[in-house]
C-alpha cells in the first residue's frame, strides 16, 4: 500500500485488517455468535473511522467469526440502566458503517439476527450462504427495532414486508430475501468464501474514483428518498421499550424460552 498506514487500533471485539485495495472487518466473538454489545458497537464505529485513513482502500468485506454473522444485541445490554449514549450507539455506528468511502461487501453466514441485519444493511452490497437465516425479534423483546434499522429495511425491501417482518418476528430464508431485494446473491456454504472473493476482485480492478462515486451518488440518493437521519428519535423508542411493563414482560418471556 503507498503512503503511511495509521497502525490498527487494539480491538478486543473485532478483527480489521488492510491490504492495499482491500480490507477485512470481522465480528469475532464466536463464542457468543457475535453478539453486539455496546463495547461492540463502539469499535464497529472506530474501525470504519480507521477504514477512511486508508487513501488506496476500495473495498472492506464485512463479516462473522465462527458460525454466524451475528445473532444481534447483546442480550445482556437489555437492563435499560445505559445512558442515552449507549442507546444511542446502535444509530451512530450504522451510520458510520453506511458512510464509509470504500464499498462494503457483507458476508453473511449462519444466523444474522436483528440488530446484525441493521449491520449487513449498512453494507453496500450482501452475499449470503445457502444456510443463512434471517429474523428481526425485538418486539418479542418489547422494544422497537432501532439504530435506523426501519429506513434501512424500507430502503432495501419495501414498507409493507418491513412493517411484515419486523412485526411478526419470524424467521426468513435467503431466498426470501433475495426475492426481497436485500441479497445480491446467495451461494452454497463452501463457495462462500469464493463467492465474495471473486466480487472484491472485480470491484478493486476498478478504478477508485469511478467506484466510490458511484457508492456515494446512490446513498445520496437513498438518503434523500428513505433519509436514515429520520431515526435519531431511535434511542426514545429503545428507552420507552425497556421501561415498558408489558415490554420487560415479553422480553423476559423471550430470554426464558432461550435459556
Amino acid at each position: 500500500m503507498t503512503g503511511t498506514a495509521p497502525t490498527p487500533p487494539g480491538f478486543e471485539t473485532v478483527e480489521v485488517a488492510v491490504d492495499g485495495a482491500t480490507g477485512s472487518l470481522w465480528l469475532a466473538r464466536p463464542d457468543k455468535l457475535n453478539p453486539l454489545s455496546t463495547q461492540t458497537l463502539r469499535e464497529l464505529e472506530d474501525a470504519a473511522r480507521w477504514f477512511d485513513q486508508h487513501p488506496d482502500l476500495k473495498v472492506v468485506t464485512v463479516g462473522g467469526r465462527g458460525r454466524a454473522f451475528s445473532a444481534g444485541a447483546d442480550l445482556g445490554a437489555f437492563t435499560g440502566e445505559g445512558g442515552r449514549g449507549d442507546r444511542e450507539q446502535g444509530w451512530r455506528t450504522a451510520r458510520a458503517l453506511e458512510e464509509m468511502r470504500a464499498v462494503t461487501v457483507a458476508r453473511i453466514q449462519g444466523w444474522c439476527v436483528g440488530g446484525g441485519l441493521v449491520v449487513a444493511a449498512a453494507c453496500d452490497l450482501r452475499i449470503a450462504a445457502a444456510t443463512a437465516r434471517f429474523s428481526i425479534p425485538e418486539i418479542d423483546l418489547g422494544i422497537p427495532l432501532a439504530w435506523g434499522g426501519i429506513p434501512r429495511l424500507v430502503r432495501e425491501i419495501g414498507p409493507a414486508r418491513t412493517k411484515e417482518l419486523v412485526m411478526t418476528g419470524r424467521e426468513f430464508s435467503p431466498e426470501e430475501a433475495l426475492a426481497a431485494g436485500f441479497l445480491n446473491r446467495i451461494v452454497d456454504d463452501d463457495e462462500l468464501d469464493a463467492a465474495v472473493a471473486t466480487l472484491v476482485d472485480q470491484l478493486v480492478t476498478k478504478p477508485k474514483l469511478g467506484l466510490l462515486a458511484t457508492k456515494a451518488h446512490t446513498n445520496a440518493v437513498t438518503e434523500s428518498m428513505v433519509g436514515t437521519g429520520r431515526s435519531w428519535a431511535d434511542a426514545d423508542g429503545l428507552e420507552a421499550g425497556l421501561r415498558d411493563p408489558e415490554g420487560r414482560a415479553v422480553r423476559q418471556a423471550y430470554l426464558d424460552r432461550k435459556g
